[in-house]
């Protein structure tokens, strides 16, 4: 695959999720790197994350359709969270996967905890 097309993919997925995810949401990923690359013959991006129910590799790679398809890379393979992401969801469905998981009330009451021991100035 043509390097310069993979480079241009990679960017336009990187532009799109930074613009579109708001940062404290982005933040909360503790995103290490971002990195063009090729997976399972589609231009991709690969982000190196740290979040709560995820850390490791996400990679987003365009597919025929001009969906995204959205993996996380585990010891034991590539784990597809969707094949069918538009680019404005790929924030949302990111999140669900690493970070916030699908119960809102218990990542609320993870979130408060959270906060209250940095506030207090204690340690988890």
């Amino acid at each position: 695959m043509d390097k310069e097309y993979v480079m241009h993919i990679a960017q336009t997925i990187k532009e799109q999720l930074v613009s579109l995810t708001p940062m404290p949401i982005l933040m909360s990923w503790g995103i290490g790197e971002f990195v063009a690359t090729v997976f399972r013959e589609l231009p991709a991006l690969r982000i190196e994350v740290n979040g709560r129910l995820h850390a490791g590799s996400v990679v987003i790679a365009l597919n025929g359709s001009d969906y995204y398809e959205v993996y996380l890379l585990k010891d034991d393979g590539a784990e597809c969270v969707n094949k069918e992401v538009c680019f404005d969801e790929l924030g949302d469905v990111i999140d669900h996967a690493i970070e916030s998981g699908t119960d809102k009330e218990e990542y609320d009451k993870f979130c408060d905890q959270q906060l209250a021991m940095l506030l207090s100035g204690t340690r988890a």
